[in-house]
């Protein structure tokens, strides 16, 4: 049985790494912050002292980080690449700048390690259900490779194309119409409350017309339930991808309407509510019009 590695044990590695015990995988995993290592190992991970230590020995790794430097630090130098053998993967499911993915399999150049760039979709729910989709370019050779860890962990894989960096800029794509709808639907709640329509009834309505998606559906139940903290969906991570979106836009100069009045909401959010999740955006308009949708 494979050996497989997790750097990075949050809300999505956990996921990660639960659901590659579920299928029966040795895993090994390392996190910054001890409880994270102490919920790993109870949950039957080995815990490692460091990202080169993940790398021994391992078949594939997941790096499950927050930022493009992070994915950096543990991949490159005295990171992975300073331990895991020739013919061995690294699926980077950090979202980063197709830029930054492009940097790493540079400084990978001649290891024989095969990097998979793979950023994910579904968030927490999918990360612990097993039901992530992946956005995977590499190599032919490396993803049927890794069919069977990648499969443990999705419920559905696209194959975007063979280089690295590809799998970054469809995620960049997604996000920037994610972060559209969120905003959209923050906005939507607030003039709902504001017209006095009930509040289970718009979330009947939404759910039921063409407009229903998970996203308008997830982000209702946790505004009328004011549901701000620890829904898995940490600000700071949407915030962040938004910013990806609008670099590559601007590298590409490709003007983003929405999505830019999108990452100008979630600034305004990130900036009054760091600690909150994503559906504290809607809170900045609730301010303003003194009105809120809740049960």
């Amino acid at each position: 049985m494979k050996k497989v590695g997790v750097i990075g044990i949050g809300n999505m590695g956990s996921g990660l790494a639960k659901n590659l015990l579920q299928a029966g995988f040795t895993v090994c995993g390392r996190d910054l912050l001890p409880h994270r290592m102490d919920a790993f190992a109870t949950m039957g991970g080995q815990p490692m002292a460091s990202s080169a230590e993940v790398g021994n020995g391992a078949d594939a790794v997941f790096v499950m980080v927050m930022t493009g430097d992070e994915a950096k630090q543990v991949i490159l130098g005295d990171g992975l690449m300073s331990t895991m053998a020739a013919g061995s993967a690294i699926l980077l499911t950090a979202t980063i700048n197709a830029s930054e993915a492009r940097e790493i399999a540079d400084g990978l150049s001649g290891s024989g390690i095969h990097l998979i760039d793979s950023p994910v979709s579904g968030g927490y729910p999918g990360a612990q259900g097993g039901t992530l989709t992946l956005m995977a370019a590499g190599s032919t050779e490396a993803l049927d490779q890794c069919a069977d860890v990648m499969d443990a962990v999705s419920g559905t894989i696209h194959r975007v194309g063979s280089d690295v960096g590809m799998g970054q800029t469809v995620k960049a794509c997604l996000q920037s119409l994610i972060g559209s709808i969120f905003s959209a639907t923050f906005e939507a709640s607030v003039l709902a409350a504001k017209a006095g329509v009930d509040a289970e009834v718009l979330q009947q309505v939404f759910n039921t017309s063409s407009a229903g998606s998970v996203i308008t559906k997830t982000s209702l139940e946790n505004i009328i339930d004011r549901q701000f903290e620890d829904t898995g969906s940490h600000i700071s991570t949407m915030y962040k991808d938004l910013t990806i979106s609008m670099d590559l836009a601007r590298e590409l100069g490709v003007p983003l309407f929405t999505a830019s009045i999108a990452m100008q909401l979630f600034q305004a959010g990130i900036t009054r509510y760091p600690d909150s999740d994503n559906w504290s955006v809607t809170k900045i308009t609730e301010e303003i019009v003194g009105a809120r949708l809740e049960r």
